[in-house]
């Protein structure tokens, strides 16, 4: 499971890198579909995760501030921070024992396995990767590779 978070992290890269040269119209640009704008699809993904990973964790929970992240640079930077932190915590759970183990997120009434969690985070940010890829065409840009097959997670 953790190679799919990396890959959707890979990915996420690629997004970045793809984005990075449109102006920050096209970024805010309402797209009806997603959040809204590719800027608020890719703050919602960030947001996601990290809350869900912070439920996994029994931290609490942060609201970020759409208005913070009023741009790529800031929105790389948080997304950055936040991977660090989610790497760190990853990486002192055992995955194999995650199955048997079980999370009510602070704002639902549902108990979930955490490895249905992690699932859900992968399945979620790939949903979205469709749309930024559907946008990226629309704006006259080829979408970058979502394959699995030849990218590299064994030393990440």
């Amino acid at each position: 499971m953790k190679s799919l978070l990396l890959y959707n992290w890979e990915v996420r890269e690629d997004y970045y890198r793809l984005f990075e040269g449109l102006p920050i119209e096209e970024l805010v640009k309402d797209r009806h579909a997603g959040q809204g704008s590719i800027l608020q699809t890719l703050v919602h993904i960030i947001d996601v995760e990290y809350s869900w990973m912070c439920a996994l964790m029994g931290k609490p929970e942060i609201q970020f501030d759409v208005a913070e992240y009023g741009d790529l640079p800031s929105l790389v930077a948080l997304s950055n921070r936040l991977r660090a932190e989610i790497r760190e915590d990853l990486n002192k759970v055992e995955m194999s024992s995650l199955e048997h183990e079980y999370v009510t997120p602070p704002w639902m009434t549902q108990t979930f396995s955490t490895t249905e969690i992690l699932k859900h985070m992968i399945i979620h940010e790939i949903h979205h990767a469709g749309q930024l890829s559907l946008w990226a065409r629309e704006l006259g840009i080829a979408p970058p590779s979502t394959n699995f097959i030849g990218r590299d997670f064994k030393n990440s």
